[in-house]
């Protein structure tokens, strides 16, 4: 496995938490359905769609958010089974109708192996860093 590092950071930081709602199926009720939460899944599509990567085409994020070619890869994979379920659905149905559609099972279960992947690999990139002597990330006081 080559680690091409992440060059946005930040990016990671709202892309991981994202993909860990998608795998979880009760978060999605508790929260998800709950108006007075600030989580929804439009938030969700456009962390992973749109503001911090491109589910559908996840390859040009790779250093950037991505760290592996496995995380483009499950991404991609993500972003299949995202759309396949909006295809059936309909792009504006409300998040009930995703949650209980047939396809969504196959959501949570991409999103559940990327979610291992990635938390994986941040783990084992903090531990090289460790090893390296690093107590913090470079270029942290």
């Amino acid at each position: 496995m080559i680690d091409h590092g992440i060059a946005f950071p930040y990016y990671r930081l709202h892309v991981v938490p994202a993909v860990v709602s998608l795998a979880s199926p009760t978060w999605q009720r508790e929260v998800w359905l709950d108006r007075g939460q600030l989580e929804d899944l439009d938030h969700v599509v456009h962390v992973l769609f749109d503001d911090f990567c491109d589910a559908r085409e996840p390859a040009g994020h790779l250093g950037l958010s991505l760290r592996t070619e496995q995380e483009v890869e499950l991404m991609a994979r993500l972003g299949a089974a995202c759309s396949a379920v909006q295809d059936a659905v309909g792009a504006r149905a409300p998040d009930e109708a995703f949650l209980d559609a047939s396809g969504w099972p196959d959501v949570v279960s991409a999103a559940a192996r990327l979610a291992q992947v990635m938390l994986n690999n941040d783990y084992l990139a903090l531990a090289n860093l460790h090893e390296a002597g690093h107590a913090r990330p470079p270029g942290t006081p």
